[in-house]
């Protein structure tokens, strides 16, 4: 029961540090969308940077399911930035296979979209 409570707690930071970043990001000027993208983005890099400092230290991990959450709603592109300027999780196939299939849903849907709109 623990452990689901770390969890909420996590995706409850980056839930609110995403939010807090975006607003902040809009107010200066840039449209919704493209806020929420790259405050994802930056919480996802940040979250990545995070867990790998933890590993290094021996202390409490970024739960992956928070690490994909980020990727999933948008932040793939820091996602797999950070596995190669950090070098986490790079040989962890499980987890790399569920990023990239994150990211071919998230291909497929652009895709889908644009198709859809642009008949």
């Amino acid at each position: 029961m623990q452990k689901h409570n770390f969890i909420k707690r996590a995706f409850v930071v980056v839930l609110c540090v995403t939010i807090a970043l975006t607003l902040l990001l809009w107010r200066l000027g840039l449209a919704p969308v493209y806020a929420f993208l790259v405050g994802i983005n930056i919480v996802t890099l940040f979250a990545y940077g995070s867990d790998k400092r933890q590993a290094i230290a021996g202390a409490t991990r970024v739960p992956e399911i928070v690490l994909h959450a980020g990727a999933l709603f948008g932040g793939s592109p820091a996602a797999i930035l950070s596995m190669g300027l950090f070098k986490h999780k790079t040989r962890k196939n499980s987890f790399r296979m569920i990023l990239a299939a994150i990211v071919l849903l998230q291909i497929a849907v652009a895709y889908g979209g644009w198709y859809y709109f642009h008949k």
